[in-house]
């Protein structure tokens, strides 16, 4: 694979970083080759240098694909186990006693193709806590589209699903599984990019935004953070990924003490350390 000359990884790096926060660096060339091959070929394009070309001629739907084409999109269900075994066993319990019967509002930042949605779902579905209103975002079109249609294949349902849960909640044809109608309804879906104003999605009691902050730099990470903090609800939580924290980067949230990935404003991470 030939590599693209600097003068045009740089303007690729910058415009990615510009629309999803990606830091793309020298090392990730291979990643470069690999993934937005198939853009190129798809477009028409001879080889990657040409889509490049394209795009630095100012083709925003080419800039567009390409940085989706970049973008991690890893996920399946339950993954990870530690964030759902706090949703259902800390969070959810913790709401249930305080909110009088109020539906919760959950976000779920950079969803992916919906198995992480899917999965607070099918938690809710059993009955571990009060209802909630689930909503989805992502910057990716098409991976969204795979996320309301809710149909997985046998081996992505393998990933992270016993048989139980498979047979309670999905729906086989042919090959492929359905999420059940009643959990696809339980979810809105939205196109939506955490380096945008999202504050049109309003207070949310829990908000789940794992393994995204990785590929920011620190001052992307810490503006994020604070406007995730401006939409929490006071008493509400933000769950991140393991490799993630707030320490170093915002005021606004602290860990909650003995809780994994597990986030809160100042003073009800504070209760939690007293309690």
């Amino acid at each position: 694979m030939s590599a693209l000359p600097p003068a045009k990884f740089d303007f690729l790096s910058q415009d990615v970083k510009k629309r999803t926060g990606l830091i793309l660096g020298p090392e990730k060339a291979y990643l470069v080759e690999s993934r937005l091959g198939p853009v190129a070929r798809r477009e028409g394009f001879a080889s990657v240098e040409a889509l490049v070309d394209a795009m630095m001629r100012g083709d925003r739907n080419l800039c567009v694909a390409a940085s989706e084409a970049l973008a991690t999109h890893e996920t399946f269900f339950f993954r990870d186990k530690t964030p759902f075994e706090l949703f259902e066993q800390a969070i959810l319990p913790a709401f249930k006693a305080s909110r009088a019967g109020r539906r919760l509002k959950i976000w779920c930042a950079a969803a992916s193709s919906g198995q992480e949605p899917y999965s607070l779902a099918m938690l809710l579905d059993e009955g571990v806590g009060p209802d909630a209103d689930i909503l989805a975002t992502d910057m990716s079109g098409p991976v969204l589209e795979k996320a309301k249609a809710g149909v997985y294949t046998q081996f992505e349902v393998q990933r992270g699903l016993p048989i139980q849960r498979l047979v309670k909640h999905f729906d086989q044809t042919g090959e492929t599984w359905r999420i059940k109608p009643h959990l696809r309804q339980k979810i809105r879906f939205e196109q939506g990019n955490l380096l945008e104003d999202f504050s049109r999605y309003g207070r949310q009691d829990v908000i789940f935004c794992r393994n995204v902050l990785i590929y920011f730099d620190i001052e992307t990470k810490a503006k994020v953070l604070d406007r995730l903090a401006a939409l929490l609800a006071d008493d509400g939580y933000l769950i991140l990924g393991a490799a993630e924290t707030v320490v170093g980067l915002t005021d606004s949230l602290r860990p909650v003490p003995g809780r994994r990935g597990l986030y809160a404003k100042p003073e009800t991470a504070a209760k939690a350390a007293a309690a």
